[in-house]
């Protein structure tokens, strides 16, 4: 999809295609930091064939967020990699409530039929449909 003058409508935040010199221009940042960030794997580029490191939008936003939570917050590394660890398990969780937000409203609309779904440990969800048993009859 592209707009006026070949530009694409929307740029893809996931797409990796800044060189480490200008994340780090645009992160406020100084080359090697971002590279020390790698090793840590506080932040980790996408990689081209000859293995240099291409940065995405949202690299570049979670490098801000880095440098916020250690400059600002005072936060060490060890503390910051905890923090995105923990960001995106809720991050992972906001999505499955969406999910089973949607399932429950569309059990509420579906009527007749029953779903049952359960869960692994890793949280991923699994659906099954049955259909409607008839009563059973109550026995004294």
């Amino acid at each position: 999809m592209t707009g006026q003058g070949g530009l694409p409508d929307r740029i893809d935040p996931d797409a990796a295609v800044f060189v480490i010199s200008v994340a780090a221009q645009l992160a406020e940042m100084h080359p090697q930091t971002l590279r020390g960030y790698d090793r840590l794997g506080l932040v980790v580029p996408g990689r081209t064939r000859g293995r240099g490191r291409r940065y995405s939008l949202r690299d570049i936003a979670r490098l801000r967020h880095i440098q916020h939570l250690s400059q600002v917050e005072g936060i060490n590394l060890e503390g910051i990699r905890r923090i995105l660890a923990l960001e995106s398990e809720l991050e992972a969780m906001h999505a499955q409530v969406a999910q089973l937000t949607t399932l429950v409203q569309h059990l509420h609309l579906s009527g007749g039929e029953t779903r049952v779904f359960t869960a692994a440990q890793t949280g991923e969800v699994h659906l099954g449909r049955f259909r409607p048993r008839p009563p059973r009859a109550i026995t004294r």
